[in-house]
């Protein structure tokens, strides 16, 4: 019996010569040696099965069939180092004079860090000094009013940031028009508060603009009755719709002052292709308004004294449509970019045939087809 129990100990025992008055049990794991003594030999064997059976359960350690009444007992496990190991405990101090006793708590799993932002206070239309902002007929229309150049510093940035959050709290906007009242329509940006002092922010403010403008469900179309430069240039090439005039002009001179154009070379790759991109880049030579219609920078190019019966035409078009038809259309086509043409299929369908069709507009529309009238349309 004895010897069974030596089996299923899994221990290797080794004989050895002691006093039979006080036997003593060495258990050597890969942390700290425990010594305990015992009274008798089959206390030693009680102890040795029961850790065989619990803690030592998964030990894996060679054994001999034979369990003399008084040994030494050597047991090298390859087990865990933290299963034996005493728990970390961390210790929290008080000040002196307190009069609070030392206390000891178990260390809690960290949780994950939060990153904190402070952003600026969202301006409303009516507190925009630079931006002239207009809400009509379901257009919002911004109007860059810095003379001269219409130099993009912080401030006018963040209107430009706010009015577009603005107009996407309001679901009966269905346009976002972006025009000029100065000669330029934008010189880009305001070089004096490029300072390294406030570049970040300026950065920052810089990004919004256009990541609002790709982001916003709402169509932006700009128009350019004189010269963009810089970040102008890329004004205009983020809207989804570009008039223009032979005044207009489009240049992305950075090469020249020993930077890139990081925002043109992401998006004009899409619109003119990788070669014309790096020409427009590298070389930064303006562009002039007949050539941009022809790389397709602009979508119209009409004379001056027809800019505003354009425009006023090409609003009165869309806005007849259903808003949120206009919302799902940019969105199929945006969210197509960069997908491969399966993809991009899949994605369209997806928002055709379970967004699309649960619109009350796509059925107006199919009824008013059926009935030959004009559609009444619900926006919803």
């Amino acid at each position: 019996r004895n010897k069974k129990a030596a089996t299923r100990s899994n221990f290797q025992v080794t004989p050895t010569k002691r006093a039979r008055s006080n036997h003593k049990v060495k258990i050597t794991t890969t942390s700290n040696p425990v010594r305990c003594k015992l009274k008798n030999a089959g206390d030693q064997k009680s102890l040795a099965a029961s850790l065989a059976q619990s803690s030592f359960q998964a030990g894996n350690c060679r054994h001999r069939s034979h369990w003399p009444d008084y040994q030494q007992t050597h047991c090298a496990l390859p087990l865990q180092r933290d299963l034996l190991r005493p728990a970390q405990r961390a210790s929290i101090k008080f000040g002196p004079g307190s009069g609070a006793p030392r206390k000891e708590n178990p260390i809690v799993e960290r949780r994950p860090s939060v990153e904190v932002r402070t952003e600026p206070k969202r301006r409303t239309p009516q507190e925009f000094q630079y931006v002239q902002f207009r809400l009509a007929s379901g257009v919002a229309r911004m109007t860059l009013n810095r003379p001269e150049h219409n130099l993009l510093n912080e401030d006018m940035l963040r209107e430009l940031v706010d009015g577009i959050s603005f107009v996407a709290d309001h679901q009966e906007v269905k346009l976002i028009v972006l025009d000029s009242a100065c000669k330029v329509f934008c010189g880009g940006i305001d070089v004096g508060e490029y300072t390294s002092e406030r570049v970040f922010q300026m950065l920052d403010a810089f990004h919004s603009v256009f990541a609002g403008i790709l982001e916003t469900s709402k169509p932006v179309l700009c128009v350019v009755n004189g010269p963009a430069i810089g970040g102008g240039a890329e004004l205009a090439a983020f809207g989804d719709l570009v008039i223009a005039t032979p005044k207009a002009r489009f240049a992305q001179p950075e090469i020249t002052l020993g930077v890139f154009p990081p925002l043109a070379s992401t998006i004009l790759p899409f619109l003119v292709g990788p070669k014309i991109a790096l020409e427009l880049v590298l070389l930064g030579e303006p562009v002039t308004a007949e050539r941009a219609l022809e790389l397709g920078l602009i979508n119209r190019l009409v004379p001056e004294s027809k800019l505003e019966a354009t425009v006023d035409e090409m609003i009165e078009r869309i806005t007849s449509h259903s808003g949120p038809v206009l919302t799902m259309a940019k969105r199929a086509i945006l969210g197509g970019m960069g997908l491969s043409l399966r993809d991009g299929l899949k994605q369209s369908m997806d928002i055709f045939l379970n967004e699309l069709y649960r619109l009350e507009d796509s059925q107006e529309g199919l009824r008013a087809l059926i009935e030959k009238r004009k559609p009444n349309w619900k926006n919803r």
